[in-house]
């Protein structure tokens, strides 16, 4: 999609468009979730602290992003996409890849399908896509990265993108070889200051080096990774049932926190939401994970696997709580994170001896909470250690995932 959080907010407020909207957090933690082609005029980009967007643009409108409308969007894409195939793995709420092969005696060649599908999103959506037509799913990336809109010189209109870019059987290196060396999946500065030291600028370059050099500047997998892609080789196939491999809630906090209480509040609050999200998923997990940064931008994770996979709020908690518990938070903690990995199906009760009933009450009561929840809201009911002020302080989904607006 085409600066899909932005073009949702200028959907919802047509007053919007033409201007250099930003959407993500706005305080001095914030930083950019998604930002319009007016925006991008003035080298503003996805990632970028808030602060250094507001030097760059200071007529700049910002947004706090609204992950629920977002999804609400995303889930009416996706009905688009599973229009034309079966074969549809998303890769984020605004990006998925196709396998439209068999799908050709019924909506034509590659170039047509796109065509199809960037007619159907506008009109069921109202918002705009590119679409990139290839031979694999990392070209194809490319190639849809390629079609799209590119931002003009500051305070004017974007230039129009090709919409759909297609690289046809036999021409790969051909569009690919040109390209920065940056273009390819996992480069990042680190990779790319080592491939600088070999005068590696374009992907070509990278294709032109003998595999033993790449490996022995960047590691035997990567290297091995790298030179393969470099030469348009990616065999990997759509995965539309992708197995998720971890869930987790994390939060950067406006000032920093320095009282454990205050912690292991926050705590509780990340492994409550993430076990509503493993029982929405219909998954457990036996390693729960704790991520702490401190003030000075030092990160530290603690992980424990535990025996029995868990999906109450309640058991992540306990886990959590006794690895924050080890952690001194007296530099000052600037986010706290809480995560469970090594999932696996959610498990059916189990009889067991010596207890009152026989069962473990913490999965039921969790998902007689979720039920409450769905007719109420998710502030209906919680931990009582959450109640504030204003009600229960629960976290939801994507609330503050671009950096906090304002001091908790």
């Amino acid at each position: 999609m085409d600066a899909f959080y932005a073009a949702v907010e200028v959907l919802a407020d047509p007053t919007l468009a033409g201007k250099p909207l930003i959407v993500g957090g706005p305080g001095a933690r914030g930083v950019v979730a998604s930002c319009s082609y007016e925006a991008r005029s003035y080298g503003i980009r996805s990632a970028m602290p808030s602060m250094r967007a507001r030097r760059l643009c200071p007529h700049a409108v910002f947004v706090p992003g609204r992950y629920e409308l977002y999804h609400s969007h995303s889930k009416r894409l996706h009905a688009v996409l599973t229009s034309f195939t079966p074969l549809v793995e998303g890769i984020a709420l605004d990006e998925a890849f196709l396998d439209v092969t068999g799908s050709r005696r019924l909506w034509g060649e590659g170039r047509q399908i796109a065509a199809a599908i960037r007619a159907r999103v506008l009109a069921d959506t109202g918002l705009a896509c590119s679409v990139g037509v290839a031979t694999s799913k990392f070209l194809a990336k490319l190639a849809s990265e390629a079609a799209k809109p590119r931002a003009g010189p500051p305070g004017s209109p974007p230039a129009p993108g090709l919409g759909v870019k297609v690289v046809a059987p036999g021409s790969e290196l051909a569009f690919l070889h040109p390209l920065p060396v940056g273009a390819l999946w996992g480069v990042g500065p680190a990779t790319q200051r080592r491939l600088d030291r070999f005068g590696i600028r374009t992907v070509g370059d990278l294709a032109a080096m003998p595999l033993a050099t790449v490996t022995g500047a960047l590691g035997e997998a990567q290297g091995r990774h790298l030179h393969a892609l470099a030469w348009a080789r990616d065999e990997r196939a759509v995965e539309p049932d992708r197995a998720v491999k971890s869930i987790g809630h994390e939060e950067t906090y406006a000032t920093d926190h320095y009282a454990m209480d205050t912690l292991r509040t926050e705590a509780l609050r990340m492994a409550d939401a993430v076990g509503n999200r493993l029982r929405e998923a219909g998954v457990a997990g036996r390693t729960i994970t704790l991520k702490v940064r401190f003030a000075d931008f030092s990160t530290i994770t603690r992980s424990r696997t535990v025996a029995r996979p868990v999906e109450a709020g309640a058991a992540v908690a306990r886990v959590a709580m006794e690895l924050l518990d080890a952690v001194d938070p007296s530099p000052g903690v600037r986010l706290l994170g809480v995560s469970v990995s090594n999932l696996v199906p959610r498990p059916g009760e189990q009889l067991r001896l010596g207890e009152d009933g026989g069962t473990d009450r913490e999965p039921a009561v969790a998902r007689a909470v979720d039920e409450v929840r769905r007719r109420f809201g998710d502030a209906a009911v919680g931990p009582a250690t959450l109640l504030r002020g204003d009600g229960l302080a629960v976290k939801r989904r994507g609330e503050q995932q671009w950096g906090p607006e304002e001091a908790r």
